[in-house]
């Protein structure tokens, strides 16, 4: 049997060593305190080429299958025939809600595959996006038409079309020429070639729908303000609505806020009274474009 006192003394030894070897050893790691492994950044172009490219979803069941939409250059009158819309007992036309610009992101690249898998692609993804804004929008009001009248939809009218084959249209012209006027007016230090060219890409958006859709609605913001209740009789008949004299009156209804980005906010919309159209100056200077877009609508050279 070993000394008691011989024992320790190994012991501590042991020990010792096995002190040492810790301290110039590298620290171990437990698999807890180890960093996740990185992943590698996503690729958008890899999530787009994922699916079959040539794949186009077909069209969904629609929660609104005939909604209406207003479709017009910038400073067309369209904030005024909303509200005269909005003023009817049965249609809601709340302020612009830029539907195009609400978007559906697949950021992984086998979203594009299970959606495909669905019957279901970006756009289509979208599309039932922008159907359930209305729906919303409409059961909140308690009346069953609904009207967007967001100009910058006329830039995507086909679009439209295909999200919803069933949609009912008006069209709203204002001749160019005053539309041009109304856009130098409103801004400060105006570039006016730029302005002729927005005036322009409008313009001839609106002519492919006014030749392209045929069961559309065609007004002029001259007629609408010249005779109003004529113009909105002819509305309610399109629309299959009963005219109603409130309409006229849209200044005693609830519209919401008048400000910018949702439609017109100038003191002659918040008037509540229907206003005389400022006349086009026909001594200004279009392009021959819109000189010719002018009298295909009706308005004199």
């Amino acid at each position: 049997m070993r000394e008691p006192r011989m024992s320790a003394i190994g012991k501590g030894l042991r020990r010792r060593g096995r002190l040492m070897a810790e301290a110039v050893s590298p620290p171990r790691r437990s698999l807890d305190a180890m960093p996740a492994p990185r992943l590698a950044p996503k690729n958008p172009a890899a999530a787009k080429s994922s699916a079959t490219p040539s794949y186009t979803a077909p069209c969904a069941p629609r929660l609104v299958e005939s909604p209406v939409f207003v479709l017009s250059s910038v400073r067309s009158g369209s904030t005024l025939l909303r509200v005269l819309l909005n003023s009817h007992s049965r249609i809601r036309a709340p302020h612009e809600m830029h539907l195009r610009t609400l978007h559906v992101d697949l950021s992984r690249t086998f979203s594009a595959d299970a959606m495909q898998a669905l019957q279901l692609d970006k756009d289509e993804l979208e599309h039932m996006l922008w159907d359930r804004v209305l729906h919303l929008e409409l059961a909140r009001s308690g009346k069953d038409v609904i009207v967007d009248k967001t100009p910058p939809n006329t830039l995507i009218w086909p679009r439209l079309q295909r999200c919803w084959p069933s949609a009912r249209y008006i069209l709203l012209l204002r001749h160019p020429g005053a539309v041009v006027a109304s856009l130098t007016d409103r801004r400060k230090d105006p570039d006016h070639e730029d302005i002729r060219a927005e005036v322009l890409r409008y313009a001839e958006k609106l002519e492919e729908a006014r030749l392209g859709l045929d069961a559309a609605h065609v007004i002029t913001y001259e007629e609408l303000t010249a005779d109003p209740e004529k113009v909105t009789r002819g509305l309610c008949d399109h629309l299959g609505v009963t005219w109603e004299p409130a309409m006229l009156d849209y200044g005693s209804k609830d519209h919401g806020t008048f400000r910018p980005q949702l439609g017109d906010w100038s003191s002659t919309i918040r008037s509540g009274r229907i206003q005389p159209a400022r006349a086009a100056d026909t001594t200004a200077e279009l392009p021959p474009r819109l000189v010719e877009l002018a009298k295909a609508w009706g308005y004199p050279g």
